[in-house]
């Protein structure tokens, strides 16, 4: 049954983050890339043990509650478009409001800053930086029409949140060991930067005839064919800076073979939408993103820093 526009607010909000930010499907994506930013940072420091379960619960809490605060900021950017072209989602539709989002927003800062500065003051530097580029980004860094204009910086400036995120999570290790940051974490923040861009263009690609009018698409922009050329022209650059990640953390032939094995099991559905343009393969490049997401986090950091814990 759909939920009503009038009903409690805790039943809204769980209907909107159903449609707008899964917690199981994102809870799952955030903590496997916390606990491998976090893992990458030691094994490239020749630690064979992980964090106090504290530390980590504290740094996904954050992780997941930033890109939670993305997906907030995002709807006040798009307000304007979402109302006069997708009154289908949840915001125009009035399921909640953007100062009820607001509000939520506020009480999961106040969260996070009292975390961390009763917890773990020493992160505060890292988790400021996150939250002014979150403010940049929410501005549009005042360049907002020009932005709208140019699609490649406009997805270039915004994706770099997510290595800056990574650059904070992985401080739960060498910064609140008072180490330098590993020279290593230079190739996995790059990979982060990439892994972003696959992402999003997967969940814009569409067949011709479910493009909608005032919404961008990358297919829509470049043309199908080649919207899915740059969609495995970047899913490969990607592969190749996870081969130099797992290079220098030292790791060895299996995870070389499984990131390769991973990386032609996620192009085989761009392969089929190219034969043909429908929305269900459409739908299947957006969850190849998804798992290559999973899958190249968890051998760079998540799996080999298990072993050497339960070994």
């Amino acid at each position: 049954m759909p939920i009503s526009n009038t009903a409690p607010f805790l039943l809204r909000l769980y209907q909107y983050q159903k449609e707008r930010f899964p917690i199981a499907g994102h809870g799952l994506l955030i903590g496997v890339f916390s606990f491998s930013a976090i893992a990458y940072s030691r094994l490239c420091r020749g630690l064979p043990d992980f964090v106090s379960p504290e530390r980590y619960w504290v740094c996904l809490f954050n992780t997941f509650t930033l890109f939670f605060l993305l997906r907030v900021s995002d709807e006040h950017k798009d307000r304007e478009d979402d109302a006069r072209f997708r009154a289908y989602l949840p915001v125009p539709r009035g399921l909640v409001s953007l100062r009820e989002l607001r509000a939520v927003a506020y009480v999961l800062m106040a969260a996070q800053l009292l975390a961390n500065v009763f917890l773990y003051p020493e992160i505060l530097p890292l988790y400021a930086a996150v939250m002014l580029f979150l403010g940049l980004m929410a501005k549009e860094f005042f360049v907002r029409d020009w932005l709208k204009q140019h699609l490649f910086w406009y997805v270039a400036s915004h994706m770099l949140i997510i290595p800056l995120v990574d650059v904070f999570a992985s401080g739960f290790d060498w910064l609140l060991n008072g180490a330098a940051a590993p020279v290593g974490l230079v190739f996995f923040f790059f990979t982060s930067y990439c892994n972003g861009l696959v992402l999003e263009i997967g969940r814009k690609i569409k067949p011709p005839d479910h493009e909608e009018p005032g919404v961008q698409s990358y297919t829509h922009v470049l043309g199908t064919r080649r919207a899915v050329g740059l969609w495995l022209l970047v899913l490969s650059i990607t592969a190749v800076l996870a081969l130099l990640s797992a290079s220098y953390a030292g790791h060895g032939r299996w995870e070389f073979l499984t990131l390769f094995f991973l990386l032609i099991l996620c192009s085989v559905p761009a392969l089929l939408f190219l034969q043909k343009f429908s929305l269900q393969r459409a739908k299947w490049i957006e969850y190849a993103s998804a798992l290559w997401t999973l899958g190249m986090y968890l051998i760079l950091g998540g799996v080999p820093m298990l072993i050497k814990v339960l070994g």
